[in-house]
């Protein structure tokens, strides 16, 4: 029997022994002890290879049909219907959950834009100084990519293609290279704009705007934890990850860069002004039109264009008045209370209203609430007359004088053959980072709902496609399905969730699952750090989508009692998450990668490779947990 047969298995049997070790004897069961016996069955079966949504649709709806049997046998069967209805009403109004094909939509679209491979070039070639650059390069291009897509599985596959063959020519260790695709593919889930965030926010009541903005850092964070560790191993070991041959760093340069060099030149940006001062008249430069030399030197002068333009906004921002940014109510989906509410009257149809989570008292450093909605006070407030423009801060004039030397420095070093390398990325990264600026800044700043950006997303997705040739029928037909594919299983899903939440409620296990936390009398710490390990266990055996939409619900209600705030909760999860990718036997990444990977590369090579970064993982989630600030002082200074 192979090793991943046996861990299973042995997990299940450890599952079904403490269920009948910690169970009473059947005569004494009540009906939350049901609830726990659900919940125990609802894993093994998952593991067994049992669709999720469909698993928790059944258990979920032989569960209530008991509960309601005990109750009123005459009328159980009926109760148990309307509830399924209401539950699954519930999850198709929820307008949140829109955002959700529209995003992998533009996802689909830009990963079949052919982009990735240019960016993968243009990136190692401009971090080819940095030791590790090859592996360097490939975390920086599937953290870009993971933002635009959000699916695992393609970035993985994809740099696994692309990448990871490319480091094995270089010399790479097959287990660093396998690390770097598998960690780096994963970082879709965390980075807005995630899935994984829509999903948690739906199912605990969070605002999604919230969470994005919370999530920016500590995916910036993680990225950068992963590239220390790369350069530091290459710096103490060269071997395992050498620097690129000569050969590899070879830029073929224009004949107006040739014709500069051959004079002697080296700094682009005089030595191309001059040029075209000189090829306006005289015949020096008659091989070489004077557009030619314009056109090179505005690709020259656009780094200084876009330096002004980013402090001249910076300066409108931090001399304007003050103004508020609105932000979207919290939307429930399926949790406790909602279930709860759905069993007490089942013949109503379900409240459109989103239920607005109860405020967390800041008694720990988990503890930060943040305010999701204006006040009531602030509403009827009469509109204050326009303030004069206030002076620009100090801190702005430092930046500026800070910016103003690197740039000189920049234009310093700006050689021709980097002038080539600047071109490369205006071609494939900038127009992706101006994407998911546009998608994530829109959301951040208020400007449009999640649903409104991520519809906007996919406009820019299918202009990307379309800008490099890649948009025609075949590509939006396979767009298309894998979307409703996707989003198909993703509403199942919440369907299902929202059955089992409400079966969960109606047995009283919730209630249940309560009681013992507290009479554990954990302080919050405490109870953090045991929410966060059994979180991290599960992704050994469960997928994040499985962990958010069974065990959310159980850990969401007992937050309140321990003062932390949902939000935070919620950023946690979505680092700890990280390892659902990564852990065996169920490392998803690894599969994909092994799928595409040469022959030679055994899964045993891959699973040590990704070792190291599910280290660097559990460091960033007590980083964020020791400093609360990297994931709440976005949402702070925007929304309060």
């Amino acid at each position: 029997m192979r090793k991943e047969l046996w861990f299973g298995v042995s997990l299940m049997v450890l599952i079904v022994g403490a269920v009948v070790w910690f169970m009473p004897a059947p005569a004494d069961w009540t009906s939350g002890h049901l609830g726990l016996l659900m919940l125990a069955l609802i894993v093994v079966a998952i593991m067994l290879g049992f669709p999720t949504a469909f698993t928790l649709m059944g258990m979920g709806v032989l569960f209530s049909w008991l509960a309601y049997r005990n109750a009123n046998p005459e009328i159980a069967v009926q109760q148990t219907l309307d509830l399924m209805v209401q539950r699954a009403y519930a999850v198709m109004t929820n307008d949140v959950l829109i955002s959700i094909p529209l995003f992998v939509f533009m996802g689909y679209l830009v990963e079949r834009s052919n982009l990735i491979e240019k960016l993968f070039r243009s990136l190692h070639l401009a971090l080819a100084w940095i030791p590790g650059s090859l592996a360097v390069a490939t975390l920086v291009t599937c953290a870009i990519f993971a933002t635009a897509t959000g699916i695992v599985g393609a970035v993985v596959t994809l740099m696994g293609l692309l990448a990871f063959p490319a480091m094995l020519r270089a010399g790479y260790s097959t287990s660093i290279s396998a690390g770097a695709v598998t960690a780096g593919g994963c970082l879709g889930i965390l980075i807005p704009p995630s899935v994984l965030l829509i999903v948690y926010g739906a199912t605990a009541g969070v605002s999604v705007v919230q969470l994005y903005a919370g999530a920016f850092f500590p995916g910036l964070m993680l990225t950068g934890l992963y590239i220390l560790y790369i350069v530091l191993l290459a710096k103490l070991k060269p071997a395992l990850a050498p620097p690129l041959a000569a050969s590899e760093r070879v830029v073929p340069l224009p004949p107006v860069a040739r014709t500069l060099e051959a004079r002697g030149a080296t700094h682009a940006l005089p030595a191309l002004g001059a040029g075209l001062m000189r090829a306006l008249k005289g015949p020096r430069n008659a091989e070489v039109p004077a557009a030619v030399f314009a056109r090179q030197l505005g690709i020259v002068l656009l780094p200084a264009l876009a330096t002004a333009l980013v402090m001249g906004t910076i300066y409108s921002v931090a001399t304007a008045p003050a103004a508020g940014i609105a932000v979207e109510a919290p939307l429930s989906l399926g949790g406790a209370e909602e279930s709860s509410a759905a069993v007490d009257d089942l013949a109503a149809p379900p409240s459109e209203e989103p239920a607005v989570p109860a405020a967390a008292a800041p008694s720990t450093p988990a503890a930060p609430a943040t305010s999701a909605t204006p006040s009531a006070t602030d509403a009827r407030a009469p509109s204050a007359p326009a303030a004069a423009t206030a002076a620009a801060p100090r801190w702005f004039w430092i930046t500026l004088a800070v910016v103003g030397l690197l740039l000189v420095y920049f234009y310093w070093r700006f050689s021709f053959a980097r002038v080539e390398i600047f071109k490369m990325l205006l071609t494939s990264f900038f127009p992706l980072a101006l994407l998911i600026l546009a998608v994530l800044g829109s959301i951040v700043f208020g400007l449009a709902t999640p649903t409104e950006a991520a519809a906007v997303g996919s406009l820019g997705g299918a202009l990307l496609a379309a800008a490099y040739r890649q948009l025609n029928f075949r590509v939006l037909k396979e767009s298309v399905l894998l979307t409703a594919k996707t989003s198909a299983m993703v509403c199942w899903l919440f369907v299902g969730s929202s059955i089992f939440s409400a079966a969960f409620a109606l047995l009283g296990g919730q209630a249940l699952v309560e009681q013992w936390v507290l009479s554990m009398n954990l302080s919050p710490v405490q109870f953090m750090i045991l929410a966060q390990l059994i979180i991290f266990l599960l992704g050994w055996p469960l997928e994040w989508t499985e962990i958010i939409i069974i065990f959310m619900p159980i850990f969401i209600p007992l937050l309140d009692n321990f003062g932390i705030d949902p939000l935070f909760f919620g950023l946690l999860v979505a680092l700890n998450l990280q390892t659902a990718f990564l852990s065996p036997p169920v490392a998803m990444a690894a599969f994909y990668l092994k799928g595409v990977a040469p022959p030679h590369v055994t899964l045993n090579q891959i699973f040590a490779g990704m070792l190291p970064f599910m280290g660097i993982q559990l460091i960033a989630l007590v980083l964020l947990y020791v400093f609360p600030g990297i994931g709440l002082w976005l949402p702070t200074v925007l929304y309060r």
